[in-house]
């Protein structure tokens, strides 16, 4: 089996629609995919009424999350999407996306770059407005190479030149939250230091006495190093190891599994979860 548990539509911040993703995933060979858009669920139902015979979608969210200053995000896995507590907390997130980034225009435009706000919103469409389509402006407007090239300090990073921050969830709140919805959590990216900041190991031991189910391990921004040290650290600390690709369509040059969970570690996350549960493709239609 081949299964990627991280990846975004257009609900958020990636290019594919759900409907797109779902077909593009059943193409490249995957049998599992999680849909796991930033702070919504909007998604789902696209994606389920397209989902392919052969495919099994996992239904989840990245949600955003700071501790001690430091910016993370907390994939969630299988929760009732209705649970009343963490939609409000995903709303009061999502809320917060459209002033955060119309800061963050302004902030730029102060810096010599001509974007505006409605050149960010039309390139973020219907999905959750974020960062990457602040920097997406950037790259139609030559000022940088690529999306990537704009989450650095001189710009878009975590404390950058542009940064604006947002309302985030306290990671223990979203372990708690979460479980409450009868989810699983998973640490994503949780040393990808060419991102920014990112918590120490301590924080990583805390939040697994917390409840954390497991930590992404195999990620194009975890090294192979960092990949073993993490691993390690999995084991100490008795987490789940995961690994996907993190896929945004064409905003990010990574394609869907270019890593991959093991089929054991993906049974156990199904075997904790119950507040939804995985639903097979029966040979979708949806557009």
């Amino acid at each position: 089996m081949r299964i990627d548990l991280h990846t975004h539509s257009t609900a958020s911040d990636g290019t594919d629609t759900p409907a797109e993703l779902v077909r593009n995933a059943a193409a490249a060979g995957l049998d599992v995919i999680a849909l796991t858009d930033h702070d919504t669920t909007r998604g789902y139902a696209e994606a389920t009424a397209a989902l392919p015979a052969g495919l099994t979608l996992v239904t989840g969210a990245e949600l955003s999350c700071r501790v001690d200053g430091i910016g993370l995000h907390m994939l969630a896995y299988l929760f009732d999407p209705e649970e009343p507590e963490l939609a409000r907390e995903r709303e009061l997130v999502r809320d917060d996306r459209v002033p955060r980034a119309r800061g963050m225009v302004a902030k730029l435009q102060e810096l010599g770059v001509p974007v505006t706000w409605e050149q960010v919103a039309r390139i973020a469409g219907d999905g959750s407005v974020g960062r990457p389509h602040v920097a997406e402006a950037m790259v139609e407007l030559g000022v940088v190479g690529s999306v990537s090239d704009a989450f650095v300090p001189e710009w878009l990073a975590d404390g950058g030149r542009a940064y604006v921050g947002k309302h985030e969830l306290d990671p223990f709140d979203a372990i708690r939250l979460v479980k409450a919805a009868g989810g699983v959590t998973v640490f994503a990216h949780p040393l990808a230091v060419k991102r920014g900041r990112v918590v120490p190991e301590t924080v990583i031991a805390e939040l697994a006495s917390a409840g954390l189910d497991g930590i992404e391990v195999d990620h194009t921004d975890h090294d192979a190093p960092t990949r073993a040290r993490l691993r390690a650290l999995a084991g100490e600390l008795g987490l789940l190891t995961t690994g996907s690709s993190d896929y945004h369509g064409d905003r990010k040059a990574v394609r869907l599994g270019e890593c991959t969970t093991d089929p054991e570690i993906y049974g156990e996350i199904t075997r904790r979860a119950t507040g939804a549960f995985p639903v097979p493709g029966a040979g979708g239609t949806g557009r």
